[in-house]
Parts: C-alpha cells; sequence; structure tokens
C-alpha cells in the first residue's frame, strides 16, 4: 500500500490498527524523498538512519498497548532555522553551514516526546529571509505544481516536501507570512499560531517581535493535531504566553451558523489577480451557504504595513544577526591581518544579498538621527494596527482576506526588483505585526493549476475558531484532496 499520501489522522489509523508499521512508513517517504528531491530540492538534510531508528522506537510504542499520541510514528519534516542536537541547522546559509546545535528547539523535542519521527531539515530563504526560497544559499526549492515556479517563501522547503508527500507535515516558521504564503503557493494548510502561543526557544532569530513558529499541513485536522503537539507554555522563551492548551481537534465542526466573518475592503485591491479574487469570493459565499455571517470591517492602516514591517522587521534582524561574526559558529575566512579584517569578511563571505540588504536597512534605521524617525514611528504606527484588529474582532470572529495576490509565480520573476518581492507578502505581513493568529488554506485553482490561498484571521489565542472556520470550508469543498503531478 502507498502511504506517502496519507494524512496524519489516516496514518494514526492504519498504524494503531497495526495495518503497516512506522519503519515501512518511514521507508516509503524515504524512498519518496529520493524520487522527487532531484525536482524539487525540498531538503537542506535527510535523516536516514536516525528516522529508521526513531520509527523502531514507535513501533515498539504502537505494540505495548499503552495510549499513543496521534503523531507517533509519521514522518515530520523541520525547517532548517529550528535548533537540533547533533543534526546540521544551517539556516540555509553559508555561514551556519556546519553548525551543529548543543540542545533542540523545544517544539522539536515536544515532538519527540509524542513518539514522531523527524524525517529531516527543510530548504528556506537565508535566515527566513525571504518570499520565494530563492535566497538559499544552497540552491533553490521548486514548487511541485510546476517546478518552474517558486514554492513561497521562507518556509518553501516544508510546504513543498508537504504537497509533493515527501512527509506527512512539517514545520515552518513566519515572521511576515513565512508558513501562509508558501502554504497557499503549494496548495496546502500553514497556520501561524499567536505569538507566544508556540515556544520560539531554539528558533534561529530574524525579528523577535515578530516570529513565530507553525505547522503546514495536507489539512486543517492534521493541523490541529500539529498544535495540540508544540502548543503550550515553555518557562525557556520569556516571551511564552502562560495560558492553558487546548485540543484544537474539539472544536471542528461543518457548521458555520451564527460565525460572523469580517471582509477588510483594504485586502481587496485593485492589481489583485482575477483569479484570486473569483476564487476567495467564492469561498466566502461557501461559509455563507454554510451559516456564517458577513460585513465589512475597516483596517484603515493596512497601507502601513510593509513600510512598517521592513523597519521593525530589519532593525531587529541587524541586531540579531550580530552574533555572526566569524568568532562563534564555526564559519571564518582566514587568512586576516587582524580582528576588524576577519569580522568584515566573515560577514561578507558568509551572508547573502538579501541578507545583507536586511542587515544594512536595520542598521540605518537605528542609526543616531534616525531612530525616531524610522523605527520609533513604526513601533507607533504598529500600535495602530493592532488597534484597527481590535476594533474589528468586535464587530467579527474572523477575518477573511487572499492569503497572496497572486498565485506562484516563475523563478528568477522578481529576484532583480526586491520591493516587488516584498510585496508578495502584503496580505500577510499584518498579522506578524498585530500577533493574531492566521491560517492559509487552499480555496481553487488558476486555469493554469495553480493553487489559491484563502487566508483566515482570529482574535489572540483564538485558533480554535479559525480551524473551525477552515475545516467547515474545507469539508464542504474538495481542494485540499488535489495533488500535484510529480
Amino acid at each position: 500500500m502507498e502511504l506517502t499520501g496519507f494524512t496524519i489522522h489516516e496514518l494514526q489509523e492504519q498504524l494503531k490498527n497495526h495495518k503497516t508499521t512506522s519503519r515501512e512508513l518511514t521507508r516509503q517517504v524515504l524512498e519518496r524523498i529520493k524520487r522527487v528531491e532531484p525536482k524539487i530540492h525540498a531538503f537542506m538534510t535527510v535523516t536516514d538512519d536516525a528516522a529508521l531508528a526513531q520509527a523502531e522506537e514507535a513501533d515498539q510504542r504502537l505494540q505495548s498497548g499503552r495510549p499513543v499520541s496521534p503523531l507517533t510514528g509519521v514522518p515530520i519534516a523541520l525547517k532548517d532555522n529550528l535548533c537540533t542536537k547533533g543534526i546540521r541547522t544551517t539556516c540555509s546559509s553559508k555561514i551556519l553551514e556546519n553548525f551543529m546545535p548543543p540542545y533542540d528547539a523545544t517544539v522539536v523535542r515536544r515532538l519527540k516526546e509524542t513518539g514522531a519521527v523527524l524525517i529531516g531539515k527543510t530548504n528556506m530563504d537565508e535566515f527566513a529571509m525571504g518570499s520565494s526560497t530563492e535566497n538559499s544559499a544552497f540552491g533553490l526549492t521548486a514548487n511541485p505544481w510546476d517546478v518552474n515556479r517558486i514554492p513561497g517563501g521562507s518556509s518553501g522547503g516544508s510546504a513543498s516536501a508537504v504537497a509533493a508527500d515527501a512527509c506527512a507535515a512539517a514545520l515552518g516558521s513566519d515572521t511576515g507570512g513565512s508558513i501562509r504564503q508558501p502554504a497557499a503557493m503549494c496548495g496546502v494548510v500553514g497556520l501561524k499560531p499567536t505569538y507566544g502561543r508556540v515556544s520560539r526557544y531554539g528558533l534561529v532569530a530574524f525579528a523577535s517581535s515578530l516570529d513565530q513558529i507553525g505547522p503546514i499541513t495536507k489539512d486543517v485536522t492534521d493541523c490541529a493535531l500539529m498544535m495540540n503537539a508544540i502548543a503550550g507554555y515553555d518557562p525557556d522563551d520569556s516571551t511564552s504566553a502562560n495560558l492553558p492548551s487546548a485540543d484544537y481537534t474539539r472544536t471542528l465542526d461543518r457548521d458555520l451558523t451564527g460565525l460572523r466573518i469580517g471582509i477588510p475592503r483594504e485586502y481587496f485591491i485593485d492589481g489583485m489577480d482575477a483569479e484570486v479574487l473569483y476564487a476567495v469570493k467564492e469561498a466566502i459565499r461557501t461559509m455563507e451557504r454554510l451559516g456564517a455571517m458577513t460585513r465589512e470591517v475597516l483596517l484603515p492602516h493596512t497601507e502601513y504595513a510593509v513600510a512598517t514591517y521592513y523597519i521593525l522587521a530589519t532593525a531587529e534582524a541587524g541586531s540579531n544577526l550580530a552574533r555572526y561574526d566569524g568568532v562563534k559558529y564555526g564559519f571564518r575566512v582566514k587568512p586576516t591581518k587582524d580582528l576588524l579584517e576577519m569580522y568584515m569578511k566573515t560577514r561578507q563571505a558568509g551572508f547573502g544579498p538579501e541578507v545583507k540588504r536586511r542587515i544594512m536597512l536595520g542598521t540605518y534605521a537605528l542609526s543616531s538621527g534616525y531612530y525616531d524617525a524610522y523605527y520609533r514611528k513604526a513601533q507607533c504606527v504598529r500600535t495602530l494596527i493592532k488597534s484597527d484588529f481590535d476594533e474589528a474582532f468586535k464587530q467579527a470572529d474572523v477575518i477573511i482576506t487572499p492569503t497572496a495576490p497572486t498565485a506562484a509565480f516563475k523563478i528568477g520573476e522578481k529576484t532583480q526588483d526586491p520591493l516587488q518581492m516584498y510585496l508578495s507578502d502584503i496580505f500577510t505581513i499584518s498579522v506578524n505585526i498585530a500577533g493574531i493568529p492566521a491560517l492559509s488554506m487552499p480555496c481553487g485553482f488558476t486555469k493554469t493549476g495553480l493553487p489559491i490561498g484563502l487566508q483566515i484571521m482570529g482574535r489572540p489565542f483564538a485558533e480554535e475558531t479559525v480551524l473551525r472556520t477552515a475545516y467547515a470550508y474545507e469539508q464542504a469543498t474538495e481542494w485540499h484532496n488535489r495533488k500535484p503531478n510529480l
């Protein structure tokens, strides 16, 4: 039986009822990776031996008769900015090419505790800075629906691997759309949880007030199962919210009666792809048939979100990336005549063009004489954007928008125009600025067969409402059942 196309909850039934074993499942996934990797290059590292050993342990758990997690024995991939003890964590950057973390990120540890099989580390934009996974120092990732197109970014490797059935699910990180946008481009489900819902301990920092870890899965039920495993308070993360964690599968329901959906006019703009607009409006009509009520809401400061984000994110990135200086983490340019030259040449050789661009932007925004004009003002606008959402959620339980203004674009199409690349995240950035949860899921396909993403935003810590809305829509449609032909 071919198992690689199954969802987590389908695999759970196969494993618990002893219709297959984790070892057989893992073997099939590893074979699948070997077949599709030459076409998509989704992985930085595949941990064959470790994965098979974990599968053996999972089979022992499954055969013991004791209660097991839904993730026990299931192959899951990790974005390569999550620390994994003894397994290299590169952030797809030359400067971390041979970095071996001495500890596991909290989300990695929690997945191991469930008995999940960790299959490998996925490719990404360098230090999560990008919208297309073309900024990796180790080669770009392709979209399984069309290998001449980008998979989105920065978690493009994770989204591409899930769409290509090279793992059952994956973890990504989202600073300005880096889970949701690739999920939209690859036709899978991606959730950015509320800031503080999932521990960031062991996530290599890009912009610490914006970063959040979340799941990329084949359907909404799997997304809820992954959240059950990774969400919850962590004393090792000072920004972790000390709140009880729910069973996210409990509230999944096909009925949306009484749900109030907000439609923000600022997200339905001129220049948006007509096929995207049509698919999203059809999705809203489907939700109305399921019992939801729709109303217009206003998010008036949306037009300032991209500029605000690229000041705040680059300022934090410039600070966070100062630690990569040739003294630590292994990469160092030699020979140099003194310490300053070593710093400069190491950073020059170790960082790619996009990372350098963002460090310079951030350094400028924080520099003497410009701090008040840029960084402080951006923080003030951040407060206004957050207030917009607070007001909108007084009238709505969720807010529905497109995830991206277009479907996946061609490889190389925007690499020479950074501003156009940045605008790929125009509909996702505000969510990170406000710290709220949001999910992307497929809501249709273009005439050329490319997936279109629908974004569902929720109140802070209302992931259950977001997942319930997504589940009801998913069960009323068939988009999640389509597979790319690789």
